[in-house]
């Protein structure tokens, strides 16, 4: 007889393979046509308000793996806060200024911007920055993130660039707004300014020289045939010299050297001795740098002076002692300068190129000038040494070319007029990971200005007019008429428009007798941009709030837009913010290496999620410790999604086994519940403790290995595994069997929310399978609440002990397995001996002990000889001697006893036999 007809073995549709890549899309469009993000924002309106500010992307070109990463995290925190008993809008935004956008313009597209008007091509700018946002869009909406899609914030609309110059207003209106000549890092590449945000440092090969310059005026301290010895990697400066540097308290030696005498800082004799060649150096004389104040040195191939000053700034880690400066190209050099009232050199335009101020050099491009002017410094015998070495040297972050120092007119932000202010928020707010308060600390202390003006195109400009006098005119009627301006026109009318018409009707100005204004055409740094978003973002929109909860982006943003926006927010509203800021590394291949197309190691988000599903994709992100950099590959992402799988398998084995479960009807109450169901219901609490605990420390990789621990451990190799006997041998509304259910049903249920973040896609597939299902979607619920389970902390100790004999049992199984005494588990019979009166009493008080063990019989012995010894008890492994029952599968001696069903034990043969009679 077949008797698997009355088996009750697991029925779901709910399908082993997730099939992600597929199904994903499908369920992404449902949820956009069901308006998915504002069903959850109706249904946590009225709750505490917890805003996630999104720091804008760049708007171009394709998703790589930061902007994964970087999402899905704000993803995670936006749905569990929803799910956590908070309002959490989540709106994305978009940052659409600057460089690249005109270079993909005139490189890709191949526009000629010199056959247009300044306003036809920043059309052409915005034009294309929205097609990149409908691109990127598409492919985060890929990623699962959820949020106000259809409403972002970009930087580019009307409104956002007229909040945005309320708060250059606001600012210019403190004090905090100058324009000055200082030399600021220039860009010839990019023929801009940048800010230190800009900046990145590579390694660089640079020329190294050793420079004499003979004095001219000694004072009185020197004789006048001495020369100084100056160290510089920029060649191309010389011709800016104007001065050499030496620390006042410093002690700096005059040293023979065969028919020469020169002067280096006394402490760096010996280096510079074995640099030099120098053989039996003697040292005629010994002075403290301040002596030497104003003495005079002669440039070495231009007639002019070279000044000997005194600056702090001068050390002793490497060259002379004696620094080389030239205003025009360094900002210790300008404020030293400053201070002796020394001109503001700077021969190099904004190409990089030699002006008529170097002479000799004109035209000539700053980096191939270093061979001809050390040509020239060899000529004229002041050339010592030149040697070439490899250093860390800023370069211009989007063209990836080397920076210069080169002074010029640009707007700035006093940084240090508020400084101390910006300090105190720095130490008042919360940093994960908590290093990142030092070092935002120190990049602002040692801060002093901001450079803010950029000569580009595209981006916001700099809403300033000048009188016929060249004075600069930012007043409170101006700045509201230009941002109300920008809030109907955009800003392009800045560039369309005469400085008259863009002026208050009837506007007058001392500064301007006959009425004749002109105006700024400098745009603002992009980081002034997006650091403005507090104030065009947080405090404009209705549905977030001025400070945000969290700001979360990399790790190089310390430097960007956590920078900025402290800056900007503080200057206009004396607090951050921000209330937490969370910072991430960044992605980073198998072996650890940074990304690059030339190597060949880029892991694009997009081919992971054609092969695998963004579900994998996001699990990867809850999987690793995302505040220190992390590593992606396939193999990775390979191990990544067998974790994938055991979670899938564990719901879809709950799932089919609640196929005939009503949870109105079939619910066992809790006191009613096995004793083994309730311990269960127990470890479930401790597991839902520990997953909310970490979702509000944001240590997403707890809150997945904690629930992949509690599917392999707790569930598939425990409660799943002998439940089997139960939930599929015994009747369908057998106590035992309900009891199981029921906990299953709670167990399955907070699974899902608790995943329900990480893994949208899955747990909203597994939600549309649990009977009965509290609300039409997963994300429409709340996390599941811990709750006392009654006598918890009895079943617990009991049953937590049970599990450590048990532990010993399965070792004798196993060894038993491979001495060949059984095969299946279910072929054993298992003899006990306790090893202290504590385990002979829990063993005696564990009922079905048999089938918790998954083996066909089990005796608790005081006695035992042949037994191997364990931690807590002694076991004996034998064959069972009866035979194998062919529906239960476990070895009874009552199989063949009931003469209707030879081949079943007593047990199953009184269940079919209900079976068959109704």
């Amino acid at each position: 007889m077949d008797y698997k007809n009355t088996l009750l073995m697991p029925q779901t549709d709910f399908p082993m393979r997730g099939n992600l890549p597929n199904k994903e899309p499908v369920m992404q469009e449902e949820w956009d046509k069901a308006n998915m993000y504002d069903k959850v924002q109706k249904r946590t309106k009225g709750r505490p308000l917890f805003v996630l500010h999104d720091g804008p992307p760049y708007a171009n070109g394709d998703l790589h793996m930061g902007h994964a990463l970087n999402k899905i995290l704000k993803d995670f925190i936006a749905r569990y806060k929803s799910m956590a008993g908070y309002d959490a809008p989540y709106v994305p935004g978009w940052d659409t200024h600057g460089l690249p956008i005109e270079t993909a313009l005139t490189k890709k597209k191949k526009i000629d911007r010199k056959k247009m008007s300044i306003a036809e091509f920043r059309q052409k700018c915005a034009d294309y920055a929205l097609e990149q946002i409908d691109r990127q869009r598409t492919q985060f909406k890929q990623l699962g993130v959820r949020g106000d899609w259809e409403n972002p914030y970009v930087t580019l609309t009307k409104d956002y660039e007229a909040a945005q110059i309320k708060v250059f207003g606001d600012m210019a209106k403190k004090g905090y707004i100058y324009k000055g000549l200082k030399p600021v890092y220039w860009s010839p590449s990019s023929e801009s300014a940048l800010a230190e945000a800009e900046i990145e440092y590579q390694d660089k090969r640079s020329p190294s020289i050793y420079v004499a310059f003979e004095v001219k005026d000694g004072k009185s301290l020197l004789t006048g045939d001495e020369k100084f010895i100056i160290w510089t990697t920029t060649p191309w400066t010389i011709p800016a010299n104007l001065a050499i540097s030496l620390n006042p308290s410093l002690d700096y030696s005059v040293v023979q050297v065969q028919e020469d005498k020169f002067v280096i800082a006394h402490d760096m004799l010996e280096e510079v001795s074995q640099v030099l060649d120098w053989k039996n150096p003697t040292v005629v004389k010994t002075f403290k740098g301040h002596e030497a104040d104003r003495v005079v040195a002669k440039h070495p191939f231009y007639d002019r002076d070279s000044l000997i000053v005194l600056g702090d700034h001068v050390t002793t880690e490497s060259g002379t002692g004696c620094v080389h400066t030239a205003p025009g190209h360094g900002e210790d050099d300008f404020y030293v300068g400053k201070q002796y009232g020394l001109d503001v050199l700077c021969p190099v335009d904004e190409k990089g190129k030699f002006t008529s101020d170097a002479p000799g050099f004109e035209g000539e491009f700053y980096d191939k000038a270093n061979k001809m002017i050390t040509e020239k410094l060899e000529e004229v015998g002041a050339l010592l040494k030149l040697q070439f070495i490899t250093h860390s040297y800023p370069h211009d972050w989007r063209t990836k070319k080397p920076t210069i120092f080169r002074a010029t007119d640009q707007w700035f932000a006093s940084i240090k007029d508020f400084r101390e202010d910006i300090l105190k928020e720095i130490k008042r707010i919360n940093w994960l990971p908590n290093w990142g308060e030092t070092r935002l600390f120190n990049m602002v202390r040692d801060r002093e200005d901001w450079c803010i003006s950029r000569q580009r195109t595209w981006g916001v400009p700099i809403p300033v007019f000048y009188g016929e006098d060249k004075t600069p005119i930012i007043t409170d009627e101006t700045i509201q008429h230009v941002s109300d301006l920008f809030r109907k026109h955009g800003s392009n009318v800045w560039f369309e428009w005469e400085a008259t018409d863009l002026l208050p009707e009837g506007f007058t100005s001392e500064h301007s007798p006959h009425g004749t204004f002109t105006k700024e055409m400098d745009i603002m740094d992009v980081w002034f941009d997006s650091g403005s978003s507090h104030e065009a973002v947080l405090q404009e929109r209705p549905e977030l709030q001025r400070p945000a909860d969290i700001y979360l982006e990399g790790s190089d943003q310390y430097r960007g837009w956590f920078n900025s926006s402290m800056s900007t927010a503080v200057a206009v509203t004396g607090k951050a913010p921000y209330e937490t800021i969370i910072s991430h590394g960044f992605a980073l291949d198998g072996e650890g290496r940074k990304m690059s197309k030339s190597v060949g190691n880029v892991v694009v988000p997009s081919k992971i999620m054609k092969q695998y599903g963004a579900d994998i994709l996001r699990l990867w992100v809850a999987s690793v410790d995302y505040q220190s950099d992390v590593r992606i590959s396939d193999d990775i992402i390979k191990q990544t999604s067998e974790g994938y799988r055991k979670i899938r398998n564990t719901f879809r084995f709950m799932l089919g086994n609640l196929h005939d479960f009503d949870p109105k009807q079939n619910t066992v109450a809790e006191e009613d519940l096995q004793e083994v169901d309730r311990y269960m219901l127990v470890k479930l609490q401790e597991l839902v403790k520990k997953a909310l605990s970490a979702y509000d420390r944001y240590e997403f990789s707890t809150v997945y290995h904690s629930i992949h621990n509690f599917c392999s451990i707790e569930l598939s190799s425990f409660y799943l595994d002998f439940a089997k006997d139960i939930l599929y041998i015994e009747s369908e509304d057998h106590p035992r069997r309900r009891s199981i259910q029921t906990v299953y049903y709670e167990i399955l249920n907070a699974l899902v929310k608790l995943l329900s973040p990480l893994l949208p896609h899955t747990a909203e597939e597994v939600w549309q399978y649990i009977p009965g299902r509290e609300a039409e979607n997963a994300q429409l619920t709340d996390m599941p609440t811990p709750r006392e389970v009654e006598g918890s902390e009895n079943l617990k100790n009991k049953w937590d002990q049970f599990m450590e004999v048990r532990d010993d049992i399965l070792k004798a199984l196993e060894e038993a397995r491979a001495e060949k005494v059984i095969g299946k588990s279910l072929e054993a019979k298992v003899t006990i001996a306790p090893k202290d009166t504590a385990t002979k009493e829990l063993l005696n008080n564990i009922g079905h002990l048999h089938q918790l063990l998954i083996v066909s019989e089990t005796e608790v012995s005081d006695d035992l000889t042949d037994a191997k010894t364990y931690d807590h008890v002694s076991v004996l492994v034998e064959k069972h001697p009866g035979k194998r029952c062919e529906r239960c599968w476990v070895a009874s001696e009552t199989v063949g006893s009931d003469d209707q069903y030879p081949e079943l034990c007593s047990r199953c043969a009184t269940i079919v036999t209900k079976h068959y009679q109704g």
